[in-house]
């Protein structure tokens, strides 16, 4: 088994018994965005089966041919342009984030017959240069989704601000998800992702503490 794999379910494992919850709760999602394969292979033949993908164009070319028994999520930014490949290939959409986006995506569900799974991308921090609905705009994008769009909005996710205290985003993320019944969270990355689980995280997104730092181009 991966060795990177097996250190991060155990430390999932023991941050979901100090949370006082169950034993399998929470979700792993390897980030396997820009990673070489060779990163990539221990982690999939050791028996990790939800993946996540910033790219629909990136994910289509690496797991096409391997999409058999997977769970994909994508959890960069849709355009609306890419919104029908990624109605077509992704199991969940976790960056829903825009009226235009939710018009797109209803129109291509309905076309597809088969709908993913929809998170909502809040942008928990309100800073500039993320993407996400602003948390004091949730509660009417939700409502949209659902009354407007016909489309069932299953979770919420966020990126908290790099160099702040990630708890309180956390929390107040999870008061959102609250409010209007919405039952799974996406919060929680390599740094963070034990107090996310603490603070009722779902599935938590971990990349680089798997397959290590990335090699940007």
């Amino acid at each position: 088994m991966s060795q990177a794999l097996a250190e991060i379910q155990g430390r999932i494992a023991a941050a979901e018994a100090r949370a006082g919850r169950p034993a399998g709760d929470v979700t792993l999602v390897a980030v396997s965005k820009t990673q070489p394969w060779e990163h990539i292979a221990p982690v999939l033949d050791a028996g990790q089966k939800v993946f996540g993908e910033n790219r629909v164009q990136e994910a289509m070319e690496r797991w096409s041919q391997r999409r058999e028994g997977l769970e994909l999520r994508l959890i960069g930014p849709l355009q609306t342009n890419k919104a029908r490949e990624a109605v077509a290939f992704f199991d969940v959409i976790e960056t829903v984030d825009r009226e235009k986006l939710a018009r797109v995506l209803a129109d291509e569900i309905q076309k597809a017959g088969k709908a993913p799974r929809l998170y909502v991308q809040v942008n928990i921090g309100e800073e500039p240069q993320k993407a996400g609905i602003a948390p004091d705009e949730a509660d009417a994008f939700i409502a949209a989704c659902r009354e407007t769009y016909g489309l069932p909005v299953e979770g919420l996710m966020c990126i908290p601000p790099v160099d702040a205290d990630p708890a309180p985003h956390f929390a107040k993320l999870r008061a959102i998800a609250q409010r209007n019944g919405v039952a799974k969270l996406s919060m929680g990355m390599s740094d963070d992702f034990e107090i996310a689980i603490a603070e009722g995280a779902t599935s938590v997104r971990v990349g680089s503490a798997l397959f290590g730092r990335r090699a940007y181009a």
